[in-house]
């Protein structure tokens, strides 16, 4: 393994549903793998809303950056993928309860699906400590 690189996996986290980590941690940065509203216990889809869904999604990515040494509140990059653009508003209102300080740089992107048939996929950029 190349110490410019290192996997992360989150103990906490849901399990990859496919052929990649949690995360990668290079250049002082981490890399979150995107994360759909997954129950890590049961691997279960839950959220009954988007809104909900982005609240797991964000919860689950606080515990690949807490596995990493570092938490969500240090991203400096977030991309929130949507099924549906019509719920923005509410999914951005439970986002903004994650980031009420000095919220990172962000990107929304509308798309058609997302796997399990979730209707919320949110990935981050965060920064490491020093």
């Amino acid at each position: 393994m190349s110490h410019h690189r290192e996997p992360i996996t989150a103990p906490a986290a849901p399990a990859a549903i496919g052929p990649y980590v949690h995360a990668v941690r290079a250049a002082g940065l981490l890399f979150c793998s995107g994360q759909i509203p997954l129950d890590a216990r049961t691997g279960d889809l839950v959220g009954a809303t988007p809104a909900e869904q982005a609240g797991r999604c964000l919860e689950n990515l606080a515990e690949v950056c807490q596995a990493a040494g570092t938490s969500l509140g240090e991203a400096v990059r977030v991309t929130v993928y949507l099924t549906d653009m019509s719920a923005f508003p509410a999914v951005n209102e439970v986002y903004g309860s994650f980031f009420e300080s000095s919220p990172p740089a962000r990107v929304a992107i509308g798309v058609a699906a997302l796997p399990r048939g979730a209707e919320v996929e949110i990935d981050a950029v965060v920064a490491l400590p020093d």
